[in-house]
């Protein structure tokens, strides 16, 4: 009885462990996509005020039709910025995605061979009696 107790034991731990580690990886991996998002629309706001500072000195139609072409260039910008953030962070995500499933497939190997190991030995042992 004492067997099975230090076996659920050390499962225990080894489960708790990997968890941690996902926990981890989650962890930065959200703290990384949310710091280039924040870049991102950090870079967006500072060009979109930019604009609209140039935008408000205008005092006439010639001075509009000047300043519209980078109104565009400036949207343009922005979004793009966006799409490229959006697949950053996608890549980024499936990368921690797949390290957490590492992780969890570790585990299911790991508790495969310990429950192989010990049908074995009961094998064994009752061969033996």
């Amino acid at each position: 009885m004492n067997e099975i107790n230090e076996q659920f034991a050390n499962a225990t731990r080894q489960f708790a462990d990997a968890a941690v580690q996902a926990n981890r990886l989650a962890l930065a991996n959200a703290q990384e996509i949310f710091g280039l998002q924040l870049a991102a629309v950090e870079k967006n706001a500072t060009a979109t005020f930019a604009f609209f500072g140039e935008l408000a000195e205008v005092r006439d139609a010639d001075g509009l039709k000047a300043v519209l072409p980078k109104g565009v260039q400036v949207a343009r910008e922005n979004v793009e910025r966006a799409v490229s953030t959006g697949q950053e962070v996608l890549g980024r995500t499936l990368k921690a995605n797949e390290a957490i499933g590492q992780i969890a497939k570790g585990q299911f190997e790991a508790a495969t061979a310990q429950a192989k190991a010990q049908a074995e030995t009961v094998a064994k042992a009752a061969k033996a009696k």
